[in-house]
This record gives structure tokens, C-alpha cells and sequence, in this order.
């Protein structure tokens, strides 16, 4: 037998691939791309390992084509975390190696060149300036550019929305794309002074760098967790090494990238979605070089190499957000305390409401707690009060108490925040006559009701409708809208204070890049009364001076839902919520409107605070052997036809191992049997152990391709999930 290349590829199969090196070429070695032949096309894969035996012989084996890359560009350290994340979350190892990769780099094309991308003014587009002849943001662009060339990331700060002006002034021969050296060192604004709880966990992470352990920063909102990431990041350049900071949502990105780089006065490299794949190729790229040293990112930023390591950083560790729901289910912050593990170095946990998960692993004294329970610079927390809106006359689902409160507090110059996490107009479109109500054909769940679209559109699925003019079921003439969404409650809002700016915030508002940062930047900037309506996205980790008053709508879903989690998921949404009120010198309100002012969680909310209410729910997960006490992997199918999800199910319920150990429940149909015209069940696995459970899953998993009602399903496995849907 001869050696050979063992290879991931990106496909959902749970194997690798065996090549022949390629004809010519350097030396081939793990961590290297390659382009090899794959079926009639070709693939870029990793190379796993080399000189391994062939399983078959050589004759069988094709070639690989050519070898793209000179040394590896996956190193030692992230090759042998990626082997594990694809062991542990049962995942086809090519879509764990290629998920490390940014899309630019999963091509067979060169490097991007590392250069900092830079625009500046032709003579032409000068001339255009002088001569005023172009408007909008093209003029803009060109004012930005008149003082001299500047970086992508620099006009992403000053400039929301400059690409599509550049393209339009590039086309034009008025403005030129060039690349300079990565950024240089920038003037650093002096840090404010920590308060002691804030120097006590700067100190304990400080005494703890070179070495693994990790820490949980448990502080309540407002208390100043981003100052002790910049402390500690400044300690962390101070020894030449590399900071990776996490955050779960893009919304986040901005503003804490503008106090980076306030602070730090070294470039920040940015790692997300939103990004173009050249930038995040470059930045990706830049880490691996050791040249980027601070680095902030999304969920996939976890994968960012480090070869200077110093400290690991995941904000708001308990966000949903960093789970991934599609392909390779990874979650990024486990995966974050496995590298940190894996690199010798600290990795620090932050939440102003941590997870069951996390506060678990600090009682079993694998992690380490750090507290800040104060608020420096607030007059203090602010009050919370429930409305009880039973026996009430509400107006648009708002109470006579809540409006009363939101005009008192707009009367006095301030700012509030009416918070319902459903998006649109409202939520169901009914006839009165016949009680008909407008579902999706392809999820049987009711579609929302979008007025400023004119449109119906399924939130699972994302079908769009025309609105009916009459009643399909009757033909009644008047079809009702039930029910309150953030759109409907701006319509109520802004007839209710028409001299008051309403502004809505939620995903239809926020669709245009940057849009978020610059409403949000409006609000700071500007010490004047004020509405806002949003959803979740408001929940996360942002200053508005000027917001005083936080009302609540619409929670009782989360009280009365039958899944396990949902309490949970309340208690830290309504806290996050809650902690927008009162963060700078004004003190702050809280309004909670339900329909239950009695129900245990709330109340103990109310009089104790999130960690007495963490430790109940903790007790009762404890008590019904639920995560984080016990551990679960959930086998999905869907398929158009119901029978072909049962057949699978049941005959991969059939292949489990002999005396397997696991509790089983299912087959059954999803929680959502039918979502965008396909019918959906599940197998739910269960055992008190992680090892009991894998032992017993790994050969298992391996066998579900071949069951001969596989080919006839769509199914995935999902290791620890945290949605049963």
C-alpha cells in the first residue's frame, strides 16, 4: 500500500478522502489546501494527514490536482480543535474544516494580499467636488475623501452605506481603490477609573494570563463589563500577544468597535457576516499572521487563528445567537473555552445574565465567578413595577398606567423604550363573521400581518401573500387584525404623541446596512424626548443616555410555552430589557405589563433579582434531570411526505446499539409538524453523561446515512441543542 493525502471536503458526509499527492509541488502538509477531483468537479479540501496508509489500493486512488498553499494555513492548534468540534457535535468533518475558513479562502485562488484596503480622490473627482456636480452620497463620499485617502474601516465608521457610492464614483473615474499597509497606532483616549468590584476581576483575569482557566463575569446590566475587557485587553497588548473578542450579534459590532479602537489605539480586525469576503479574508488572514491583535467578531470569529494568544473573550455568553441551527452545530462559546483550553490561555465569560449552563459549571468549580454588582455612574438600579392588565380597557394593547407613565416621561424631555418582541402589524388577520384567519399553506401557523408592506407573510418560512379583500371562507367584507406587533404599536404611538419622534427598530427597519448604529447613534447624540419601539435587538448591550422608562409588552407567551428553556430565556430577556433604563445620571423605570402579576418567576424577578431566579430554575433542571444535568442530542427528519419521516425515524431509533443506556423520546412529530410545505419529526436522546452519550451516538451516527430510508429525508443531528423546534 502506498501513502497517501487524507482530506475534508465540504460535504455533509461523515468521512474523509483519500488522494494521491499531487504530480508537482512543495511539501504537502496537514493544515494545507488542496484541489482535488470530486466526482465531475473539483473541491478545495484541508489535508488532514499525511503518509497515512490507503484503505484501498493506489490504482483507485485519483490525484489531488495541485496544492494551494506554500505552509499551512490551518496550524497544529486549530486542525486539532476542529477535529475534536467535528467528534463532539457529530458533524461531517469537511464542513467543520471548511466552516473555519472565510468564503474567499475556500476557492482555489491566491491570497487576498494583506494590505489595509484604502479610497481616495482622483484629479477628476476633486474637480467633480469643487464643481459640485454630484449629490447625495456620492457627494459625501468625496467630502469624506477630500482631507486624503482613507480605509475601508475608517469610512465604515464616518460613513454607513459608502460602497454603493464608490462603485458608482469608481465606474466614473472619480475616486480610486488602492491598498496600504495594515493600520497604523492611533491616539488613545484615557481610560475612566474602575470601580474596585472592576479592578478585583480585571486583576484576578490579569493573574491568570499565560495560563487556562476560565471565568465568569456575572454583572448586572449597566455595570461596566466592556471596561473590564478594555482593561484586560490593554494588558494583553502590553505583552505583544492577541486578543479575540466575541460578540452575538452584528448590531453590537459597531459600537463596541468604535470603543476599541478609542481606547486601545491599535488596529481591530473585524470578523462577521456582513463583512465583504476580500475584508474578511484580509482580516482572517492578518490574524494568522500574528499582525492583527485585537480581533472582533461574531459567532465565526471563533475559528480566527491565533498564533500569539492571550486572552479569549465571549460577551453576553448566554445569547442563543452563537449556537449555529444549520450544517456544522457548532456552539461558539463552548467551542471558545475548548480553544482557550487548547491555546494555554484565559478565557473570560461575560453576561449580566448568565446561562443555567455556565452558572452550573461555576458550582461544579470548573469555572471561576467574578461579580459587579453595582452600576458606576447611575444613581442607582432602576425600579421595576408589573402592571396587571386583567379587568383593564387597554388602547392597542398598551394600559392606561403604561401610557400615562410614557407621557410623563417624554413631558420631561427623556426617552423611552416600549418593548414587544414580535415584529410587523399584527400577529393574526381574522374575519369577525366566520372566524377565519389567514395561515401559511406551507406551516399551517397564522401569518403576519405587515400594513406598511400590504403584505402577509409567514415568520417560519417567510411565504408572502396578498392581503384578501374579503373573507376566502365567507366573503365578509371587514377582515380584522388581531393582536399587537412593534408596527402597529408605532402607528397607536405616534397618534398618541404626534409632537414625539417614534422610532421602530426591529428587522424590517434595520434591513440597510448600518441602519441600527445610525439610529441608534441619533438617540445618543441628541438629549431630546423620544419613542422607540423593537424587538429583541434592543435587549443587547446598548447606551442611550437619555432612555428612563422601559415598558414591557406582551411576555405572557413566555410564561404559559411548554418548553424547558423558556423560563429561562424570559428571566434573561425581561433583565436585559430592564437594564436599558436609567445607565447614565437619570434614574430609570421599568414597566412590566402580563396578564399573570402573580406567576412565581415574575414575582421572584421582582424581589430577588436574576440570580435567585437562575438558582430556582437551576433547581428544577436539577430536579426533572434537564440540561444542564443532563445531555441531550436531537436527530431531525423532513421530507414532503409524512410516511418517509416516520419510516427514517423509526428504523434510526431500530439502529441504536444494544443496551444503549440512553433515555428515548420519540419518533414524534416536530413541535412544528409542517413548516414551508415539508413534514418534520424528531428523535430526542438523553443521558446523565456526555461520555455515556457519545459512546453510544458515535456509531450510530456513522450508520444513519446508510439506512435505506435516508436517501428519502433531509435529517441532521444536533448535539446539546437549545431549540426543540
Amino acid at each position: 500500500m502506498s501513502a497517501v493525502l487524507r482530506v475534508a471536503l465540504p460535504v455533509p458526509l461523515p468521512t474523509l478522502f483519500d488522494y494521491l499527492p499531487p504530480a508537482a509541488g512543495g511539501d504537502v502538509q496537514p493544515g494545507c489546501r488542496v484541489l482535488v477531483p470530486f466526482g465531475r468537479s473539483q473541491a478545495v479540501g484541508v489535508v488532514v494527514d499525511t503518509g497515512v496508509e490507503a484503505s484501498v489500493g493506489t490504482g483507485k486512488l485519483k490525484r489531488a490536482i495541485r496544492l494551494l498553499d506554500e505552509s499551512p494555513l490551518l496550524d497544529a492548534e486549530l486542525m486539532q480543535t476542529l477535529a475534536w468540534a467535528a467528534d463532539y457535535w457529530l458533524a461531517a468533518p469537511g464542513e467543520a474544516y471548511a466552516n473555519a475558513l472565510p468564503l474567499a479562502l475556500r476557492e482555489a485562488k491566491p491570497l487576498p494580499a494583506l494590505g489595509e484596503e484604502c479610497w481616495s480622490l482622483t484629479t477628476t473627482g476633486r474637480s467633480a467636488l469643487d464643481a459640485g456636480s454630484r449629490r447625495g452620497g456620492s457627494r459625501a463620499l468625496l467630502a469624506e475623501l477630500a482631507g486624503g485617502a482613507l480605509s475601508a474601516a475608517e469610512l465604515d465608521a464616518c460613513l454607513p452605506d459608502w460602497r454603493a457610492a464608490a462603485r458608482r464614483l469608481l465606474a466614473a473615474g472619480l475616486v480610486e481603490r488602492g491598498e496600504r499597509s495594515a493600520g497604523t497606532d492611533t491616539p488613545t483616549r484615557n481610560a475612566p477609573a474602575l470601580s474596585e468590584e472592576q479592578q478585583q476581576a480585571v486583576d484576578a483575569v490579569a493573574a491568570n494570563l499565560g495560563g487556562y482557566q476560565p471565568f465568569l463575569l456575572d454583572g448586572v446590566t449597566g455595570s461596566g463589563k466592556t471596561e473590564v475587557y478594555l482593561a484586560l485587553i490593554e494588558r494583553v497588548l502590553a505583552q505583544g500577544k492577541q486578543a479575540l473578542l466575541l460578540v452575538p450579534e452584528i448590531g453590537l459590532a459597531p459600537q463596541t468597535l468604535r470603543r476599541l479602537r478609542e481606547r486601545l489605539g491599535v488596529p481591530v480586525e473585524v470578523i462577521h457576516s456582513n463583512l465583504a469576503e476580500g475584508e474578511r479574508a484580509r482580516a482572517w488572514l492578518r490574524a494568522r499572521q500574528g499582525e492583527a491583535k485585537v480581533i472582533l467578531g461574531t459567532r465565526s470569529a471563533v475559528f480566527t487563528p491565533l498564533p500569539h494568544a492571550g486572552l479569549v473573550i465571549v460577551d453576553e455568553e448566554h445569547d442563543g445567537a452563537y449556537k449555529q441551527q444549520e450544517g456544522f452545530r457548532y456552539h461558539a462559546r463552548d467551542l471558545a473555552v475548548v480553544r482557550a483550553r487548547a491555546l494555554g490561555v484565559p478565557v473570560l465569560l461575560g453576561s449580566g445574565t448568565p446561562s443555567l449552563e455556565s452558572l452550573a459549571n461555576v458550582e461544579a468549580g470548573r469555572y471561576r465567578a467574578l461579580h459587579l454588582r453595582a452600576r458606576p455612574g447611575a444613581v442607582r438600579a432602576p425600579t421595576v413595577q408589573i402592571v396587571d392588565m386583567r379587568a383593564q380597557r387597554l388602547e392597542h394593547g398598551l394600559s392606561p398606567t403604561l401610557l400615562a407613565a410614557v407621557a410623563d416621561t417624554v413631558a420631561r424631555g427623556e426617552q423611552v423604550l416600549v418593548f414587544k418582541n414580535r415584529r410587523g402589524y399584527a400577529p393574526v388577520l381574522y374575519c369577525h363573521a366566520c372566524g377565519w384567519h389567514a395561515d401559511c399553506p406551507r406551516c399551517e401557523h397564522p401569518m403576519t400581518l405587515h400594513a406598511g408592506r400590504r403584505t402577509l407573510i409567514c415568520h417560519h418560512c417567510d411565504h408572502h401573500a396578498r392581503i384578501p379583500t374579503a373573507c376566502p371562507s365567507c366573503g365578509a367584507g371587514e377582515l380584522k387584525p388581531q393582536g399587537q406587533g412593534t408596527e402597529r404599536l408605532e402607528e397607536a404611538l405616534t397618534a398618541r404623541f404626534p409632537d414625539v419622534p417614534v422610532l421602530r427598530i426591529d428587522r424590517e427597519t434595520t434591513r440597510r446596512r448600518d441602519a441600527f448604529e445610525q439610529l441608534l447613534g441619533d438617540l445618543r447624540d441628541e438629549a431630546k424626548p423620544a419613542i422607540l419601539v423593537g424587538t429583541q435587538m434592543l435587549a443587547k448591550g446598548h447606551d442611550l443616555p437619555n432612555l428612563t422608562l422601559v415598558a414591557i409588552v406582551g411576555v405572557d407567551e413566555g410564561l404559559l410555552s411548554v418548553d424547558f428553556r423558556a423560563s429561562e430565556r424570559l428571566a434573561q430577556q425581561l433583565v436585559q430589557v430592564a437594564g436599558r433604563a436609567g445607565r447614565a445620571a437619570k434614574p430609570g423605570r421599568v414597566l412590566l405589563q402580563t396578564h399573570h402579576p402573580d406567576h412565581l418567576l415574575l414575582r421572584q424577578l421582582l424581589a430577588q433579582g436574576y440570580a435567585a431566579a437562575a438558582q430556582t430554575l437551576l433547581a428544577e433542571r436539577r430536579q426533572g434531570m434537564l440540561p444542564p444535568f443532563a445531555h441531550q442530542v436531537l436527530l431531525r427528519a423532513e421530507a414532503t411526505q409524512r410516511d418517509a419521516v416516520d419510516a427514517f425515524l423509526a428504523e434510526a431509533c431500530g439502529a441504536l446499539p444494544a443496551n444503549h443506556g440512553l433515555q428515548i423520546a420519540g419518533p414524534m412529530p416536530a413541535p412544528m409538524p409542517l413548516r414551508a410545505g415539508r413534514q418534520r419529526g424528531q428523535l430526542l436522546l438523553e443521558a446523565a453523561g456526555r461520555r455515556e452519550l457519545h459512546a453510544a451516538l458515535r456509531p450510530w451516527a456513522a450508520q444513519l446515512a446508510r439506512l435505506p430510508s435516508a436517501r428519502r429525508v433531509r435529517w441532521s443531528l444536533d448535539v446539546d441543542p437549545i431549540d426543540l423546534y
